[in-house]
């Protein structure tokens, strides 16, 4: 079991790198104005946001093979699996953000962007409380 925990450490990191680093291009995608460099801005978000997805598959595959290991023990782990709930809403909230990039549909100022960004970090660092203390 100590090798699915690897795994699933090693593709949950990449799959922060990559929530950490697209809502960053989507507050720079905000602010460009020169064509150019918004089409090469877009064209790397829509290449990250296609490797985090195939990436995430992994990190719940493995997650979900430690939850059927271990088993539902700890009111942590329901919190835990709340927190991964919203993460994986979080993706699908950057998909639909890089779409209405893509659409030429953004509304939202790059100071948005910038709150936005954030909402990975408090996820992560409520994650890694629960799983470290298990504080219930």
């Amino acid at each position: 079991m100590l090798w699915v925990k690897i795994f699933h450490l090693f593709f949950v990191i990449s799959w922060f790198a990559g929530l950490f680093y697209l809502p960053r291009i989507l507050v720079n995608l905000a602010m460009e104005n020169e064509p150019a460099a918004h089409a090469r801005l877009l064209m790397m978000a829509r290449k990250l946001y296609r490797f985090m997805t195939l990436i995430a598959i992994p990190a719940l595959g493995f997650g979900l093979w430690l939850w059927l290991g271990y088993g539902l023990n700890g009111g942590w782990l329901h919190v835990k699996l709340v927190l991964v709930m919203l993460l994986i809403g979080y993706h699908h909230a950057c998909g639909r953000l890089l779409r209405r990039f893509d659409q030429g549909r953004n509304t939202r100022s790059h100071v948005w962007f910038r709150w936005f960004n954030e909402i990975p970090v408090l996820i992560l660092l409520a994650t890694v409380i629960l799983v470290v203390l298990k504080p219930f």
